[in-house]
C-alpha cells in the first residue's frame, strides 16, 4: 500500500502551516498511522526560507504536548505538485497562489484545498494568520482550528 501525502501551506511557513503539520504528525503518531501518511509544510513566499517556525508557534505546540517538532522553512516547489496527494492552504490567497503555481507544472497530481474546509465548526473555512498579533491567543486559536481540521481531514481521507 502506498503512503498518502499532505503538504500544509501558508504564506511564510512559520506560523500556520508548521502548526498544522505538527498537529497532523501527532495525530498520526497517536493513531499508529505514521506508516500510512507522509506530511510536510511549505511557504508560498520565500521570506523566511532556511529559518525556523515562529517562537510563538513553538510555544503553543509545546503547551499542547508537541515538544519534538523540528522544521526548516521552505518554499513550495514544482515537485510538490507532482509528489503530494493533497496540498492544503490556510486562506484564499494561499489557494490562488497554489493554483497559479500548479497550472505551470506538468503532471501535477495534487488536490488543492483549504485545510479549514474540513472543520465543520469553521464557517469561514479560513485559518487566519496570527503573525502580526501580540501574545499567544491568536496562536491558540490557530492551534484549535488546525486540530479540528486535521482530525476531520484524517477521518475523511484516511
Amino acid at each position: 500500500m502506498s503512503r498518502k501525502s499532505v503538504l500544509f501551506v501558508c504564506l511564510g511557513n512559520i506560523c500556520r502551516s508548521p502548526m498544522a503539520e505538527a498537529v497532523f504528525l501527532k495525530l498520526l503518531k497517536d493513531r499508529n498511522l505514521t506508516q500510512q501518511w507522509m506530511a510536510d509544510s511549505a511557504a508560498t513566499c520565500g521570506y523566511h526560507v532556511g529559518g525556523s517556525p515562529d517562537d510563538r508557534t513553538m510555544k503553543v505546540l509545546s503547551k499542547h504536548g508537541i515538544k519534538q517538532y523540528e522544521h526548516t522553512v521552505r518554499i513550495v516547489t514544482d515537485e510538490d505538485f507532482r509528489e503530494f496527494d493533497y496540498i492544503l492552504g490556510m486562506d484564499d490567497n494561499n489557494i490562488r497562489d497554489l493554483e497559479s503555481m500548479k497550472s505551470k507544472v506538468n503532471n501535477a497530481k495534487c488536490k488543492i484545498q483549504l485545510l479549514g474546509s474540513y472543520d465543520p465548526e469553521n464557517n469561514s473555512r479560513i485559518i487566519p494568520d496570527p503573525y502580526y498579533t501580540k501574545g499567544l491567543s491568536s496562536f491558540e486559536e490557530v492551534f484549535e482550528l488546525c486540530q479540528r481540521a486535521c482530525e476531520h481531514f484524517l477521518a475523511k481521507e484516511n
